[in-house]
């Protein structure tokens, strides 16, 4: 499948995330039993349905193959397969994160692989 995905997350759920090295998951995580990640074709409609007026967010890039089998592609909204992490997010897993306009989801709807001319900060 694909080699990145990526994960919204608001930028007080980043603070933590770096404060801590433990991801805060959301309801839907752990409801579910996983952590939810979307492919780059994805992300754009994972923000308008999850996180429309949410504010300053956060999209964090993760290689995908590092999860091994962890990671499961699995159908979702209309049958997509969606990338579900079934083991703990480290901080150790971001790749890179990229400050986001939660009002303006034009830079995701174009979202590819993080590289230094679209404002990324390379965590590892």
């Amino acid at each position: 499948m694909d080699p990145w995905i990526y994960r919204l997350s608001t930028a007080a759920d980043w603070a933590r995330f770096r404060d801590t090295g433990r991801f805060p998951g959301s309801a839907a995580d752990d409801a579910d039993g996983f952590v939810h990640f979307s492919r780059a074709a994805q992300v754009a409609a994972t923000a308008e349905r999850h996180y429309a007026g949410a504010g300053p967010l956060v999209l964090l890039a993760a290689d995908a193959a590092s999860f091994g089998d962890a990671l499961k592609w699995e159908p979702s909204r209309g049958g997509d397969l969606f990338p579900h992490l079934y083991a703990p997010f480290r901080l150790a897993d971001v790749a890179a994160a990229r400050a986001v306009d939660g009002r303006d989801f034009a830079f995701l709807a174009r979202c590819a692989q993080p590289s230094e001319t679209e404002a990324w900060t390379f965590i590892r």
